[in-house]
């Protein structure tokens, strides 16, 4: 997969990733934000096990965020089962270095595009942690709606915290 936005590109990982998704990643500041089995610290070696995994997954669900230089974050998603298998969780994340630039607003919508469009997903959705702000305010910009508030929802970081739900629907979709 191959989209060519202004600021970036959704491509595919390469294993020539693994060094600047280590370096971008090793960030606690990402960490902090991410579901606990994002390691921190991030090593060359967790990139390069990533790395397999998202070309190991059929069909392809994790994609690189990078400039024409290097990966520079990551956006995938992982679809539901039985009675939710039109629906899909995603997840994203993006170096320090490049936020608040409108990098993921953008990166959001043309990906939820591409996957109502090439998989058989109706329902996207995502959920940040309550102290999340930003992540919050990128997602109502793509155009996703709060769906809920989830008290006590998450641990992390040795503490209980608030999720929120957001979604989008495609209401085109045919099953």
């Amino acid at each position: 997969m191959y989209i060519n936005l202004p600021h970036c590109q959704i491509r595919s990982f390469q294993e020539t990733d693994a060094k600047s998704l280590a370096h971008h990643a090793n960030n606690i500041n990402i960490w902090r934000n991410l579901r606990d089995g994002f390691p921190h610290p991030y090593t060359v070696a967790d990139a390069q096990r990533f790395i397999q995994m998202a070309h190991a997954a059929a069909p392809e669900r994790f994609f690189a965020i990078a400039t024409a230089q290097e990966a520079i974050g990551s956006i995938g998603f992982t679809p539901g089962q039985d009675v939710e298998r039109f629906s899909a969780e995603f997840g994203y994340w993006l170096a320090e270095p490049y936020w608040n630039r409108g990098i993921m607003t953008e990166v959001i919508g043309v990906f939820t595009r591409f996957i109502f469009k090439n998989y058989r997903i109706n329902r996207l959705f995502a959920t940040p942690f309550g102290h999340n702000s930003i992540s919050t305010h990128i997602l109502e910009k793509a155009g996703y709606t709060l769906e809920g508030h989830l008290r006590s929802a998450a641990f992390k970081d040795g503490v209980f915290v608030d999720k929120y739900l957001y979604a989008k629907i495609d209401d085109s979709f045919k099953p």
